[in-house]
């Protein structure tokens, strides 16, 4: 008898142990259970946004979960929840598969609808965004202001996972330099940013800095779409006295059609650069790597006139860029889809540029060739012959260009005539959805495209859901897996928009029978309690 008690009382206090690690959120206008700042964080007396993100880490600390349920929350919200606990994190993430919504269209003078100011968290499977109508043009006397999406002010290693962010009147994502070990992963940044006073559009996807010695991870990301920039790695702050744009890593983002919301012109997917007058805040220890960089460009009629760029390396001649790798991208625009403006040493290797030519500025004659560069083993297909261009000096073709340096010694110039790419341009899987698939697709005649799924331990019979990026709250396709494990992915878009993407480029997400999310301290809960019942002999 005093067995069987122990053992009760001991599955309680872990049952115990674990509600307490597991905290609850509802809007504050829930007509069932409404979140209260009186709440406790339990289903029954859950806690408003608002003061579950404020929490001090004696109530929240690492390894616990802030479970925020299906509905909108409207407000600005301020996160200072912060991890005392070295290697464990908080989770702030949606409640499974429910759809949470945080509205910033509301009264107010905060700057974003989520500021994060703390350490060791997690934010993940919501969205962040403007709701209902508003005005997005500086110039129209209604207009209501501008404002983030997500600002990471200060704080450090925190992650932001699975999130979308689209729709606010101003930057998507703010990553500063008070902030050290960031990874942002797999969200879906669009369609953010406003027109400014002089008619151009202004609001980037990412704008990010680092003044840490700790490496900024923004990989697997959808960014697409905004006012302004994909991604700013970048300062305009004209008199630093420290560096703050070092240490970032780009890899395997797509990155299109950025600026052409605003109807000005398409401009950088990224860039790369500060605009520090005194030298000092250089752009340093930068890799790019794995991208695929699109602009809306006829590539069956080989078109390249226009501005459209898709990469810039450097912009000050002050302070031009240091350790700077740029490999295995695809990077697709205009005239001037690739500058490499001020770089004093530079690794530019396995690329495919499209474009009418390869912009450089004089500098290029000090820096190339004191032995800091690196660059070959690329493809460029240009409109000219002379297709790399110093302005005011002289427009070099391929031959002058590698026995000038040297250079590109293992590289190829085409004409654009003969330019196209694999139909299949990158399937990366998640790694935190199960059996979710990010497929990129190109095709230069706007054909459907099909896949092959038989390398991705995907079970024949399997059902899926194809969706289009740009119109994601729609199915574009059902079926289910048959034996030779091909999936055929329409590129005709369904009902466009003046800003989607031209039918030969499309970014799909590809689901096959999606099991809920959990979180990792929930897979630990799970393993105890089955080595626990083991344990007792069940």
């Amino acid at each position: 008898m005093k067995k069987i008690s122990f053992i009760l009382l001991l599955l309680f206090s872990i049952v115990y142990s674990f509600a307490q690690n597991q905290f609850h959120v509802f809007p504050e206008n829930h007509p069932l259970t409404p979140g209260l700042s009186t709440g406790n964080g339990t289903l029954q007396y859950p806690w408003d946004l608002q003061t579950a993100l404020k929490r001090p880490n004696n109530i929240i600390n690492g390894g616990d979960t802030i479970w925020l349920h299906e509905g909108i929350y409207n407000g600005r919200f301020t996160c200072t929840l912060k991890s005392t606990i070295e290697d464990k994190f908080i989770t702030v993430s949606a409640y499974k598969n429910d759809k949470v919504v945080l509205n910033g269209n509301v009264a107010s003078t905060v700057p974003q609808t989520l500021a994060v100011k703390g350490a060791r968290v997690i934010f993940r499977n919501f969205e962040v965004t403007w709701l209902g109508d508003y005005i997005r043009d500086v110039r129209d006397e209604n207009f209501g202001g501008t404002a983030a999406g997500i600002n990471h002010l200060s704080g450090i290693n925190c992650k932001f996972i699975n999130l979308k962010i689209y729709n606010n009147p101003g930057l998507g994502f703010g990553s500063w330099k008070s902030t050290g070990g960031t990874l942002i992963s797999e969200c879906y940044i669009f369609n953010n940013g406003v027109i400014n006073k002089e008619g151009k559009g202004a609001g980037e996807g990412i704008y990010v800095q680092n003044k840490s010695d700790e490496e900024r991870i923004i990989k697997n990301n959808i960014i697409f779409g905004n006012y302004y920039k994909g991604i700013e790695v970048w300062s305009a702050g004209r008199n630093a006295d420290f560096e703050f744009v070092k240490n970032i890593t780009l890899d395997n983002n797509v990155i299109f059609n950025s600026g052409i919301p605003s109807d000005y012109k398409t401009v950088d997917n990224i860039i790369i650069g500060t605009d520090d007058r005194n030298g000092i805040n250089i752009a340093k220890n930068i890799t790019v790597k794995n991208n695929i960089l699109y602009h809306n460009t006829d590539y069956g009629n080989n078109q390249v006139n226009g501005d459209a760029a898709s990469l810039t390396i450097g912009y000050y001649h002050k302070t031009p860029v240091e350790n700077v790798v740029v490999d295995n991208n695809i990077i697709l625009g205009r005239n001037n889809a690739l500058r490499i403006l001020h770089a004093k040493s530079l690794t530019f290797t396995n690329n495919i540029v499209y474009g009418g030519y390869v912009l450089f500025t004089k500098t290029v004659f000090t820096h190339a060739k004191s032995g800091q560069w690196n660059v070959n083993n690329n493809q460029y297909f240009t409109k000219k012959q002379g297709a790399f261009r110093v302005p005011d000096t002289k427009n070099y073709t391929h031959n002058e260009w590698k026995s000038l340096f040297p250079l590109d010694a293992n590289s190829e110039r085409q004409h654009v005539d003969a330019f196209n790419l694999d139909n299949v341009l990158d399937i990366t899987e998640s790694e935190y959805v199960s059996k979710r698939f990010r497929v990129t697709l190109f095709n230069k005649v706007e054909q459907d495209v099909t896949v092959d799924f038989s390398n991705y331990n995907i079970q024949k019979g399997a059902e899926y859901t194809i969706r289009d990026v740009e119109n994601f709250n729609t199915e574009l396709k059902t079926g289910t897996l048959n034996e030779d494990f091909n999936i055929t992915v329409p590129m005709k878009a369904v009902n466009p928009s003046k800003t989607k993407t031209l039918d030969n480029f499309g970014v799909f997400s590809i689901e096959f029978n999606s099991d809920n999310i959990t979180t990792e301290a929930e897979e630990k809960n799970d393993n105890i309690f089955k080595r626990l019942w083991r344990f007792l002999g069940f």
